[in-house]
This record gives C-alpha cells, structure tokens and sequence, in this order.
C-alpha cells in the first residue's frame, strides 16, 4: 500500500503548490507524532553494538558524520558559505548533488571542496522519487549514476527521500550508502534499521566483482523534519538523540536536506534555548563539578505515560548522582510527579 501511495504521490507532486503540500505533511506530522513517542527520535536497543562490533578506531567513543544534500540552484550557491563555517570549527563533511537534477553543478565547485577536505557524493539522479519504480528502471539509471561517481570521484550515495532498496544498490560502484536511518516515522519509506552503528551490506555470491558496500544509516533526525514539518524552535531533539547515541558509542549521523538557499544558508532558521547552558554552569563553577560529570537533561516525561514505582535500592545507593529538575512550573512537567518519585 505504501509503495503504490508513494508512486501517485510523485507522480502529481509536480502539480501540487509547494505550500500546499508542505501543510497537509504539517499535519500528518502532528498526528503522527503523537503515535511514535515509543520509537522516536530514539528507537530502544538502538544503542546495542552489533555481536561482532569491535569498536570505533584508536579507542574513539562515537563517530560524527555530516552531510548536506544540496537540492536547489540556490542551495549550489550557499555552498561556500556552508564550506567556510565548517572550517572555522574545524569540520568536515559531504555535499551530496543531484547530477540530473534541476541545476547545474559546477565542476569548479566540486574541486574547491575536494581540495579544501570535504568529500562529493551523489544524491540520486534526478531525485524525483522514482529511482526504485522498477527493477529494470533502476538497473537503466545505476549505469548513468557510475558515471557520475567515476566522473566526480566520488564512492558515496543517497537516494532521495531516503528511498532504500540495500539489495539493489549492488549495482552501484559505491564504498558506502547513506539512504537509511535507525527510525524515522515521518519518511515515506519509514522502516528503520533500529540501530545506531554502520553495518556491511554483503554482495550476492553470483556478484564475484563486488563484495559489498557499508550502509550508514543516519540516526539525528532530518532538519527539514524537526524545524520544517514538527517545527521545533530548538535543537532539544537532537540532543536527546545525542545523548543516547555518545553513551552507546554508537554514530551520529546528521543530514541536512535544507540547503535550499531559503532564509539562510541551510534554508531557514532554528531559535536557541537561552538557559540550556545555566545549570551546567552553575554546578561547574558553583559546586566544582567535573564538566564531563554534568549532563543536561531538557523537558521531561510525558505526564500521560508516567506511573510510580517503588523506591529503587540500587538508586539510593548512588550517592554520587544528582537528579534535579530545573524549567517552567507547568502542569505537563509533571514536576509533582517527578518530586514525589525523588521523595520515595
């Protein structure tokens, strides 16, 4: 049902005011939302390294991965921009372009990134939602996208709108792919890898030439997603995801699909929370609180899905951990809760 929705979508997308759809996926968003509080932005066991994980290179906790997929003219000429901020905090990421897709990339462009340290990637072919419409289709475009990658250099690939089909993708001459996620209900593909780490995508046997490729699925929700669809005015999603993905050692992985050129460089703009800094401040300098030992812990649960429990005996043992609640006295805090759970 969901592979022949999606094929009418795209193919009446091109006749539907931008506006118009932008509002009606608002609004299954916010319904959604409501229905996968259990399964996003973090997915449980996620964070469980594969049987035969052996860590990340040189003792490293985590991996960070950025990627930008530029999908307009304008988001072509931020480029730049985006290049000269990331130097400056000492980053580095892919751009991924479209090679037949509504603009022209300059082969000038590609060079400075490459030279600078950032790394090219191909972002579908036309990314018009029909990369996987048919076997036989898809096996007439892969050809046409390894030109690209030997043309540009590039060894990376995205579909678009994370479109996926992992066995296919053999026929791409690619080192890894990025067009999966761990879980992320508000895809029109939202099935989910439920896990934080890269993992191998082995060749068929009958495919001597090849012996596979990594899949790299990202695990922070897209900003298109959080500041677009659910229009969050902070970044407090992605720190919860952060959070869990940095304590299970695990990747995180961001992909900004907002390089469209739209009020800013990545496409609009994101608020700040202004105290998110304070109590960390306060316990560091205050109370000479290791830094590492001070984690922030924003909004809390859901007063509609807390229940008490019975005093822990393995908690009130830990008289070296703090839990504390600092924010807004309303009644979805569930502050009362939450303090007669620390009194028991």
């Amino acid at each position: 049902m969901s592979l022949l929705r999606n094929r009418l979508y795209y193919r009446v997308k091109p006749f539907v005011p931008q506006s118009l759809r932008s509002a009606i996926r608002r609004k299954i968003a916010e319904r959604l939302r409501s229905r996968v509080l259990d399964i996003w932005p973090v997915m449980p066991g996620s964070e469980r390294p594969p049987d035969d994980w052996l860590g990340w290179p040189e003792g490293k906790k985590f991996a960070l991965v950025l990627t930008h997929d530029v999908e307009s003219a304008a988001g072509v000429l931020n480029c730049r921009e985006v290049m000269r901020l990331e130097m400056k905090f000492g980053l580095c990421s892919s751009f991924n372009f479209i090679p037949e897709g509504s603009y022209r990339v300059p082969g000038e462009l590609r060079d400075e990134l490459m030279q600078n340290g950032f790394e090219i990637g191909i972002h579908d072919l036309r990314h018009d939602g029909r990369l996987f419409a048919s076997r036989r289709a898809f096996n007439r475009r892969a050809a046409r996208i390894n030109e690209y990658l030997r043309e540009w250099e590039a060894v990376g690939f995205r579909s678009g709108f994370m479109f996926h089909e992992l066995d296919w993708l053999h026929e791409l001459d690619i080192e890894y792919d990025t067009s999966t996620f761990d879980t992320d209900p508000f895809e029109p593909q939202p099935e989910g890898r439920h896990t934080i780490f890269p993992f191998w995508v082995p060749a068929p046997a009958a495919r001597a030439s090849r012996t596979g490729y990594v899949e790299l699925p990202y695990t922070l929700p897209q900003d298109s997603t959080v500041f677009l669809l659910l229009r969050e005015s902070t970044i407090d999603v992605w720190r919860t995801v952060v959070n869990i993905t940095v304590f299970g050692m695990g990747y995180v992985g961001l992909c900004n699909s907002g390089l469209s050129g739209r009020d800013g460089a990545f496409g609009y703009g994101c608020g700040s929370a202004v105290n998110q800094s304070v109590p960390k401040r306060i316990q560091i300098e205050r109370a000479n609180k290791n830094p590492r030992d001070v984690f922030m812990v924003r909004n809390g649960p859901n007063q509609m899905r807390t229940t008490p429990a019975a005093p822990s005996a393995r908690l009130r043992g830990m008289d070296k951990c703090i839990l504390y609640y600092i924010g807004n006295l309303n009644p979805q805090r569930c502050l009362s809760r939450l303090g007669s759970l620390a009194h028991d």
